[in-house]
């Protein structure tokens, strides 16, 4: 039983979580989830790549791209697009219309709902007669811009129109397709927006037209086609409407202005002459004509025209003022009344007047007559020339659809309500103060002020966004006091929230003297221990509670310069490690024995002098117990007899066996004198003073003393010589011979003997 219980515990608030999870991820999901400083990095790559055909092709100026850059900007900053009809946010992934006239973005379902509100209330039977005869429009929320019933939208296009429903994609601008817009530009000039599929206006035509000034003076210069009209700035020149003088204005567009110049001008009669502009020469002044008219009985009673003055006006044929007798009289004579009825049709417009012919108007009329009032309830006898309206109240419904119309005596055409709609707006913070009618209420016109914690930063907001809009970031500096040791606290912008924490250096003064180097602790952040047991399903698991304190100074880490005991090498130790160390090298002191080092590790030595030198030998170090290793003198292979010691070893006193040059006899010779003597003094002594045995190359042997080396090439042996024919012979020595040096010819005694041969 209790385990089916823990388990159904556990169930129970898996799902309590996940549902408070969801309802918190719905409730502040907006179309920005970026982090600060990604988003930003993001969107500043989104509005480069976007603008780079207009700024690189046609070399387009930055500034005409602002206006489109704010609607973009708005587009990225999260709650910044918000749907006026319902007052929330639009997220990238919500179908979207754009408004042509304000290119303000509503949600396609909140735009749909207000157009079928709109033309059922401008085409409803109570306010129109014509109900499903005309095609009524219906107004933007924002503008009021009209569209027609056919224009109501249906589809979710991109900001182009190109696309239909457009991917979600986060390097690009929301709602956009990301290809060329191509829209027209306005006011039409025949090219195409060339920037990719972006919220809000179209930027200036940047291609580049060849055009003239205004008066057509100057020279075709090569211009922006959205400045393609300019002035030259030379007088216009164009003659005036009053033909007389020409137009002194710089080159302007459009017509000239009327002649500024003054002069004198005669009236129309031609009787006053005044100082008038010379552009209205027409004018009249306020003198009666009073010329004799052809009659010559009256004057014209015209003010001042141009032309005849015509005939008398009693002149001819004259009606009586009832106008059913025409009589013939002189000008000078006034119509008679005839003595009938007058007859006209007084002002009731039913009856006439039974009074006779008469001069002036007729009277009002007098009858008395059967009236019904206005509403058509009541009927009561009396005079024609009175209005009748009764007393009763119509209890009709106004348009609204909420309140009577309450006039008295009313027609039937009941007017609008006239009571303000008092209802609450979607902003939650303001009444709608249209007057009453049917159907949703147009959006909050009011803006809010969104204000950073310093209030120097301030973003509009429609009403009623104000408390899910993050508030605008803020360039000023902070200005709050420091809440730690320094006197003054790290620059920062402004903020909400506890300002972060101190990265100033502590800089308190430690117990060795030394300043503190490490970032300021005085609020640094401790986990705090502790279990929590929850209380139950519904409680998210807590993460662990961090609390602000004051932590001490950290161990003093400044490096201090440290000999090791043994004066090798001096070593950067942090301040609260340095003492006098072994560095783990060999002691490395010069023994006694003046050839060897004391090989202990590095270790204190103790000074018995305190004039010695640092580097002596002390009662610490090891004692020399090897034999003497000095090298021998050259030759000698003999070891020294003393111990390791200082100084020269003695001389070598021993006796070396050794073979001569010639390798025949044995020597015995004293050492010292041996490795002592020179080259010359050597090769005497290692010689047995006989003649070498070596044989020479020519076969003789050599005739030197016993010597070290190669035996000399120069034979002296004495050889004979002879000639050809072998019968001069001559003793020569060796090394000739072997040289080349000395040959033996023939005489003419031997070359006689050999012809003679040959002829026998």
């Amino acid at each position: 039983t209790e385990l089916s219980s823990q388990k159904k515990f556990d169930e129970i608030k898996k799902a309590n979580q996940a549902a408070a999870k969801k309802l918190v991820e719905d409730q502040f999901s907006s179309s920005s989830e970026d982090d600060d400083e990604d988003a930003e990095l993001k969107q500043g790559k989104i509005l480069a790549k976007t603008f780079t055909i207009y700024t690189s092709q046609t070399d387009g100026d930055v500034s005409d791209l602002e206006r489109t850059r704010q609607y973009m900007n708005e587009a990225f900053q999260s709650g910044a697009m918000t749907c006026l009809i319902c007052i929330a946010s639009v997220k990238r992934n919500q179908a979207v219309w754009s408004c042509c006239g304000c290119f303000c973005i509503f949600h396609l379902v909140c735009i749909q709902k207000w157009a079928r509100d709109s033309l059922f209330l401008v085409s409803s039977p109570l306010t129109d007669d014509d109900f499903g005869k005309k095609d009524y429009p219906w107004p933007c929320p924002k503008c009021r811009f009209e569209y027609k019933r056919s224009e109501t939208p249906s589809r979710y296009y991109c900001y182009c129109g190109k696309v239909e429903n457009p991917t979600v994609d986060p390097w690009l601008v929301p709602h956009s397709c990301g290809q060329t817009c191509e829209r027209e530009f306005k006011p039409p000039c025949g090219h195409k927006c060339l920037l990719l599929c972006h919220p809000g206006p179209c930027p200036p035509c940047p291609k580049m037209v060849t055009t003239t000034c205004h008066c057509k003076k100057a020279k075709a210069v090569p211009r922006r086609c959205s400045a393609k009209e300019w002035s030259c700035r030379l007088p216009c020149g164009r003659m005036l409407l009053c033909g007389q003088h020409t137009c002194e204005n710089p080159c302007h567009a459009g017509d000239c202005q009327p002649c500024p110049r003054v002069s004198k001008q005669r009236c129309i009669c031609g009787r006053q002459t005044a100082e008038r502009l010379c552009a209205s020469p027409q004018w009249q002044c306020d003198q009666v004509c009073g010329k004799r008219l052809p009659c010559g009985n009256h004057t014209c009673e015209q003010v001042c025209h141009a032309g005849p003055c015509g005939d008398c006006p009693r002149s001819g044929k004259r009606s009586c003022p009832c106008g059913k007798s025409k009589f013939t009289l002189p000008c000078t004579e006034d119509v008679p009344t005839c003595g009938d009825s007058c007859d006209k049709v007084l002002e009731c417009g039913i009856h006439k007047c039974s009074q006779r012919c008469h001069r002036g108007p007729c009277v009002i009329c007098r009858q008395e007559v059967e009236k019904q009032c206005r509403c058509g309830k009541h009927t009561r006898r009396m005079p024609c020339h009175k209005p009748y309206l009764c007393e009763t109240k119509c209890t009709k419904i106004r348009d609204c659809q909420k309140h009577q119309c309450r006039r008295k005596c009313c027609p039937g055409n009941c007017p609008p309500c006239d009571q303000v709609c008092g209802r609450t707006l979607g902003c939650r913070n303001h009444k709608c103060p249209s007057g009453c009618h049917r159907g949703s209420c147009n959006p909050c016109p009011e803006t809010v002020d969104v204000k950073c914690n310093c209030g120097k930063t301030v973003i509009k907001v429609p009403c009623g966004r104000e408390r899910t809009i993050k508030p605008p970031k803020c360039r000023q500096l902070c200005s709050r006091p420091p809440t730690c040791h320094h006197p003054t606290q790290e620059k920062h912008y402004c903020h909400f929230g506890r300002c972060p924490p101190c990265r100033q250096s502590c800089q308190k003064t430690l117990a060795c003297g030394h300043l503190c180097p490490v970032p300021c602790h005085d609020e640094a952040l401790v986990k705090q221990t502790g279990l929590h047991q929850s209380a139950g399903p519904w409680e998210q698991p807590s993460e662990p509670a961090f609390i602000q304190t004051a932590l001490p100074c950290p161990l003093c880490e400044v490096p201090i310069p440290v000999e090791c005991l043994g004066q090798h090498e001096v070593s950067p130790l942090p301040c609260h490690c340095a003492n006098p160390y072994s560095c783990k090298r060999f002691c490395g002191r010069l023994l006694d024995c003046q050839n060897h080092t004391c090989m202990k590790e590095c270790h204190r030595v103790t000074k018995l002098n305190s004039d010695a030198d640092g580097k002596k030998v002390g009662p610490e170090c090891s004692q020399c117990e090897e034999e003497c290793a000095k090298p021998r003198p050259p030759g000698c292979p003999h070891r020294c007899v003393l111990p390791c010691h200082p100084g020269a070893c003695p001389s070598c006193l021993q006796m070396l066996k050794i073979k001569c040059h010639c390798r025949l006899s044995i020597l015995y010779i004293e050492c010292l004198k041996l490795t002592g003597a020179d080259l010359k003094e050597k090769e005497l002594l290692v010689s047995c003073r006989n003649q070498c045995p070596k044989e020479l190359p020519c076969g003789h042997r050599c005739k030197e003393v016993c010597h070290s080396g190669s035996c000399p090439l120069n034979c002296s042996q004495k050889v004979k010589l002879r000639c050809l024919c072998k019968r001069l012979k001559k003793e020569i020595q060796c090394s000739k011979i072997q040289e080349g040096q000395v040959s033996l010819e023939c005489d003419a005694l031997c070359k006689e003997m050999k012809r003679k041969a040959s002829e026998v």
